[in-house]
């Protein structure tokens, strides 16, 4: 959910940049979309490599070599993310972006399971952590229409 506030208020302070400055270019809500995407699987990216250990919990156990896993993911989401801002990579980046989405849905199944916390600190009622579940698509979709 933190992960939708971020994609939703980057896009809104775009568009609101754009009506008060009257500029086309953030005037555009698929375009405010776009950028908030490529801002948010950077930052999260960065955050992977920063902290990595603040993320493995959600593998350890499941998978082997839980640290290189989020260290991967975190490249992954930097560099797909940076391939949304530019046309001739945009494609290949949203069907990545798609497929790296798929491929942690299960470590976020782990951690609803196993009523573990998580990550960044936010609630870890059992509420939460399920309800997490169901915003991968929300992601999904946010960037296809965003991209494509």
């Amino acid at each position: 959910m933190a992960f939708l506030s971020g994609l939703l208020s980057i896009a809104a302070l775009l568009y609101g940049a754009g009506w008060l400055t009257q500029t086309t270019f953030l005037l555009n809500l698929q375009h405010d979309a776009l950028l908030s995407a490529a801002s948010m699987f950077i930052m999260i990216g960065l955050m992977h490599l920063r902290k990595p250990e603040k993320l493995t919990y959600m593998i350890d156990n499941f998978l082997p070599n839980a640290r290189l896993l989020v260290l991967l993911s975190g490249v992954a989401e930097i560099g797909l993310g940076l391939g949304l801002l530019l046309p001739e990579t945009r494609v290949w980046s949203v069907w990545g972006l798609i497929i790296l989405l798929i491929a942690m849905f299960p470590a976020n199944i782990n951690v609803a399971v196993k009523q573990l916390p998580p990550p960044g600190g936010l609630p870890a009622k059992p509420w939460y952590v399920w309800s997490r579940l169901l915003f991968q698509p929300v992601y999904i979709l946010w960037i296809w229409y965003a991209a494509l």
